[in-house]
């Protein structure tokens, strides 16, 4: 069983959701599916199926983040010194092409959000940054090109909701 490493906030944003899954969502389509029953006819009514369907997406949805709990490996990245770029740290990185200044903290696969600058260990830019420092240059690869890039900064910054 391969461990998942993500932060102790990716951990409980994951936990939170299962638990809101469980809770709240099983019971409200075990009532759409009920409803959807006493209309009659199963064999023609889109709503039934419908609500059949929304169930197995459900329960895909919370095998998947009993799985990513069970094989859970939290990590602590405030105990971590970020002298160089590792899991948990965030990166201030500045390009060549356009000068401007982009954070990134590099999490665990599944508490990933590129919009909020938490990008995925496993991602390619995270592996470009992994093991550099302050003052590094690096090339990255990207849609529109290669661009060069400095780290400006390597330091922790604890994540939150």
């Amino acid at each position: 069983m391969q461990k998942e490493p993500m932060t102790k906030f990716g951990f409980d944003k994951v936990a939170k959701e299962l638990e809101h899954l469980k809770t709240v969502e099983r019971a409200v389509i075990a009532q759409e599916i009920a409803e959807a029953r006493s209309h009659g006819d199963l064999s023609e009514n889109a709503e039934y199926d419908a609500a059949k369907e929304k169930q197995s997406h459900l329960e895909k949805r919370i095998a998947y983040l009993s799985d990513m709990l069970s094989r859970a490996q939290v990590i602590d990245p405030s105990a971590i010194k970020h002298e160089r770029v590792c899991f948990g740290s965030t990166v201030k990185v500045c390009g060549s092409k356009n000068d401007k200044e982009v954070c990134y903290t590099i999490v665990g696969a599944i508490e990933s959000d590129p919009n909020r600058g938490l990008i995925s260990f496993n991602s390619p830019l995270s592996k470009a940054l992994l093991g550099k420092e302050e003052g590094d240059m690096l090339t990255i690869e990207l849609p529109g090109g290669a661009d060069e890039f400095e780290i400006v900064e390597v330091y922790y910054e604890e994540i939150s909701f």
